[in-house]
């Protein structure tokens, strides 16, 4: 199942919330070794998880997780304009129609057939999620190996500026726009739709 949530401001009751900040932590913090907060030794969650981000999540009939995105709005602090405005050439996109894309993250407990099964339904369930609220283009920050990866996935997308090296590796940002056509300039290029229904609360 694929399901939009939004808001951390209470865990209690949110299984699937609960099993993304765990994954994110597994991958983030345990696996790739970033520096970022843990809460309760369990969670992922920074400064940008507030009551106005939303997640893409797939899950499993279970509500565990099994990949996720978060979005951020552009027109409030996010990653890009806050943290890594310097990897664009010009002014970062930004505006109503324009959200960030951040915290990629495929869960470590799948196999490479599920992984890419997984990292095929977040793709086109982030796509469908765009058509229906309007969003015209994603921006993004992502370490190069990812970056060529997202910029060969067959969709519209361009280097916002030449990557820089930092403290965490070598990172490029990175505009992908949505349009109807999107959908299936994946699924040329082998990144197939299954057709899961996405659960939109009414609070996302």
């Amino acid at each position: 199942m694929v399901v939009v949530e939004s808001g951390v401001a209470d865990l209690n009751g949110r299984q699937v919330l609960k099993s993304m900040f765990e994954a994110r932590k597994q991958v983030f913090v345990d696996l790739l070794k970033w520096d970022l907060p843990v809460l309760g030794g369990r969670f992922e969650i920074d400064q940008f998880d507030d009551c106005e981000a939303s997640y893409v999540i797939v899950a499993n009939p279970r509500g565990e997780h099994l990949g996720s995105a978060r979005l951020l709005k552009t027109t409030r602090p996010h990653i890009l304009g806050t943290l890594f405005s310097e990897l664009c050439e010009g002014t970062p996109p930004s505006g109503p129609d324009v959200l960030e894309i951040t915290r990629f993250c495929l869960g470590r407990n799948q196999n490479a057939t599920g992984r890419r099964r997984t990292r095929d339904r977040l793709l086109h369930a982030l796509v469908r999620v765009a058509l229906e609220r309007g969003i015209r283009t994603y921006t993004g920050v992502a370490e190069i190996s990812w970056l060529q990866q997202i910029l060969a996935f067959g969709w519209t997308c361009r280097p916002l500026g030449p990557p820089r090296i930092h403290q965490c590796g070598m990172l490029g940002a990175l505009a992908i726009s949505i349009d109807p056509a999107t959908p299936a300039l994946l699924a040329a290029n082998g990144i197939e739709d299954d057709g899961a229904p996405i659960s939109l609360p009414e609070a996302a």
